[in-house]
């Protein structure tokens, strides 16, 4: 049981019981887990390729930014549209299809590469799309590791998906990427395309009914999606303590997307790092990451994962001063290291819970409006970061995002219940 807002007043709201399954239980999460791995190998060598090639063809910070900025702007667009329809369709078909279409543009954007075509006008393209399907994507798969998983072993799994993931993305596939890109420019994007159609092929084959809820497909859908999407949006809304790590969540997301969005100038003209210098300098967040990832559940299983959240927010703020600080890249990358490892608590600690607060039926909707606040936020960040850089020097965005950050845990304070007595 748990508590669930309906209306305004609080009632106890049971969760529905796991999908029957069609195979084993481990194995299934063993496919997800494998799909994850590989596409996340993909995403890592396009993560450092992409930059690296837009650089390539422009050296205005304003226009690297914009490659970042498309990606992030489909969550103002399709946020709350892609989490209604999580909560029609049968999650696990809708995320290899948003695959198997990924593979489609990254496989476009290789071919355009390849012929000496690109352009920065077109990165924007191709980034804008590919977010598009990542917002698709994280609609179907907020509800799919609740479905596969016990309530009780939630943090566990999430821990194990989010370490899984940092280590193909950032501690295999940027170095990767960056190999890549230097024999080859197309190299990368093919890897990519790759991964986004083996990750497919792996999710198809998922056995089991992932529909949240039976509902005409058709018929009046328009009106459906958008009474759906109100919905979601006015359960967040009346939930103090979620809307609350909304707002936080929004100020970090800002702050993250920003640095990343200038991280290749500052790894380049503050600390004279080669591409595969800016590669391993990304790879440090995969390190911390994955320890913060590692450590998260046993926090969560003692304190819970709502008293977890609390600490994250000023330690990524302390890790953001020392990189903005840093000279060499020994201790930059020491500083990125910390502050992969507070995302990460904070990010398993905050989708456990989401997942424990949200009844199933709604938690396509639910966390796809946090998410778009996130990643609208998202959005402005990368542009305000590009405009800082361009008019006040590289450092000067990590200097804010920090202060941010700081601003932030005010917020937070307020939101997560006081400490256990021992």
């Amino acid at each position: 049981m748990e508590e669930a807002v309906t209306g305004t007043r609080l009632v106890p709201v049971r969760r529905r019981a796991l999908p029957t399954p069609e195979a084993d239980p481990a194995r299934r999460f063993r496919l997800v887990r494998a799909a994850v791995t590989i596409s996340s190998l993909g995403d890592g060598t396009r993560f450092v390729a992409l930059p690296l090639l837009a650089t390539s063809l422009t050296a205005d910070p304003r226009q690297v930014a914009a490659v970042s900025l498309a990606e992030q702007l489909p969550w103002l667009l399709l946020g709350l549209t892609a989490g209604a329809l999580a909560d029609r369709l049968d999650r696990r078909r809708l995320l290899w299809a948003v695959d198997a279409a990924r593979a489609v543009v990254v496989g476009a954007l290789a071919m355009v590469v390849a012929t000496g075509a690109a352009t920065v006008p077109l990165l924007v393209v191709a980034g804008f799309l590919l977010g598009c399907g990542q917002i698709l994507y994280n609609g179907a798969w907020s509800g799919m590791v609740p479905a596969l998983v016990e309530p009780s072993g939630l943090s566990r799994a999430n821990a194990r998906l989010q370490a899984t993931g940092q280590i193909g993305d950032t501690l295999l596939g940027t170095p990767l990427g960056a190999v890549l890109f230097g024999i080859g420019a197309t190299l990368p994007f093919v890897v990519d395309a790759g991964s986004f159609a083996v990750a497919a092929a792996l999710v198809a084959l998922i056995a089991g009914d992932f529909r949240p809820r039976k509902a005409a497909p058709t018929e009046g859908l328009p009106r459906k999606l958008r009474h759906d999407v109100a919905e979601g949006i006015r359960w967040l809304w009346r939930h103090r303590r979620l809307r609350r790590l909304c707002l936080v969540t929004g100020a970090a997301n800002a702050v993250g997307t920003g640095l990343v969005a200038i991280l290749v100038l500052y790894a380049g003209r503050l600390l004279g790092l080669d591409g595969l210098g800016f590669a391993l300098l990304v790879a440090s967040y995969a390190v911390g990451g994955v320890l913060g990832a590692t450590v998260t559940p046993r926090l969560t299983s003692r304190f819970g994962p709502a008293r977890v959240l609390r600490p994250a927010t000023p330690a990524a703020a302390l890790t953001v001063v020392g990189a903005g600080s840093a000279t060499s890249g020994a201790v930059a990358g020491l500083c990125v290291a910390g502050y992969g490892a507070a995302s990460l608590v904070w990010s398993v600690a905050m989708v456990t819970l989401r997942q424990t607060l949200l009844p199933t039926e709604l938690l396509g909707r639910v966390t796809m409006a946090y998410q778009m606040a996130a990643g609208g936020s998202g959005a402005l960040g990368a542009v305000a970061a590009g405009f800082t850089a361009h008019l006040a020097g590289v450092r000067a965005p990590f200097f804010i995002g920090a202060a941010l950050l700081l601003a932030a845990t005010a917020v937070l304070t307020g939101s997560t219940p006081p400490p256990r007595a021992p």
